[in-house]
């Protein structure tokens, strides 16, 4: 029997439910209750792909529970899709994990008092089982809360980061399947203009169009880009192109897109990831690293987006920045050790 959103909702929200009343000790049992035997987990490093319940656990689940305590999952954003030319349904979810810190976690100190672990989760769920899982989680934002601060002054500034300013962001109901649609073609146009930013031909723009003139045609301009930490959160058009696209564009080379493995909508929200999204040259000045042009890096990425009206307006990003810094020869959770 086809799997609905409505279903598929109803059990990633049961596997959460799990997860809230689970210990270090019984977690596994708990992940393997909505889980399929060969479910592929995939988490940002140092965690990378795990197969199966016990696996995921042992790997992070349980010294993530051995290290936090009183874990609450604040959900600020919560829908459902079928994936972009497939059929398969996967479920989106975003916010923050608050906690206790109250046992050192990957060598990051305990401080005994509450952090907002941020996260965003995509689960692919095939009949009544979730088969496939990526959990992004911002290591570096959980650093810095606890006074550890290993990268260079940020573009941006960075927040404990709010959900949606609309506050409608959890979909836990059935949603309008035209706004849907709308949504998700108007996250394919913006991720088709910024494929053609160097071909002016491809789009309705002039050849020496300005970034806020490619923006434009889908951002409102007073939008909102909640970076991860080591990039930061800005606001504005102008404030964007200049806190995050141009130092982006001008400190990384060689962009080759590798696709996402899930892309979808629901009402008036969307999203995706990819594993890796890019693979990039840095060209030196990058979250404070030397350009080596024989080096090559993959970011993995998670956007998560809001619709309002015609253009969007929000947009929420989650980087395996450590997976792209330890490609680099920087191992920050190895040098954490060493301190």
């Amino acid at each position: 029997m086809k799997t609905t959103l409505q279903d598929a909702k109803a059990i990633v929200l049961a596997h959460y439910d799990r997860i809230a009343q689970a210990t270090p000790e019984t977690v596994a049992d708990a992940l393997g209750a909505h889980t399929s035997a060969d479910w592929h987990w995939r988490g940002l490093h140092p965690f990378h792909e795990q197969t199966g319940a016990h696996a995921v656990a042992k790997a992070y689940w349980t010294p993530f529970l051995t290290s936090m305590k009183s874990v609450q999952r604040r959900q600020d954003v919560f829908f459902a899709g079928r994936n972009t030319g497939e059929d398969d349904v996967w479920v989106a979810s975003m916010g923050h994990m608050l906690a206790l810190f109250d046992a050192p976690f990957l060598g990051i100190r305990a401080t005994r008092k509450i952090v907002m672990y941020r996260y965003a989760e995509f689960n692919r769920v095939v009949g009544d089982k979730i088969v496939e899982t990526a959990c992004f989680f911002d290591l570096l934002h959980l650093m810095s809360q606890a006074g550890v601060n290993p990268m260079p002054p940020q573009t941006g500034m960075h927040l404990v980061q709010p959900g949606p300013a609309t506050h409608d962001g959890l979909l836990f109901d059935e949603q309008d399947r035209q706004a849907g649609k709308d949504t998700l073609d108007l996250i394919n146009r913006m991720i088709g203009d910024i494929a053609a930013n160097s071909n002016a031909d491809d789009v309705d723009l002039p050849r020496d169009a300005t970034p806020q003139q490619e923006l434009e045609r889908c951002w409102h301009d007073d939008m909102l880009w909640w970076g991860p930490e080591g990039i930061g959160a800005t606001f504005t058009i102008d404030r964007y192109v200049e806190q995050h696209q141009q130092p982006f564009r001008r400190q990384l080379g060689n962009r080759e897109f590798n696709g996402h493995l899930a892309r979808f909508a629901e009402g008036t929200y969307g999203g995706f990831f990819g594993w890796p999204n890019l693979t990039l040259t840095p060209l030196g000045g990058y979250l404070g690293m030397p350009g080596n042009g024989s080096v090559r890096a993959d970011m993995r990425v998670v956007d998560i987006y809001r619709r309002d009206g015609g253009k969007l307006a929000e947009n929420w990003i989650l980087i395996d920045i450590l997976h792209f810094l330890n490609q680099q020869g920087l191992d920050v959770l190895a040098r954490l050790q060493e301190t």
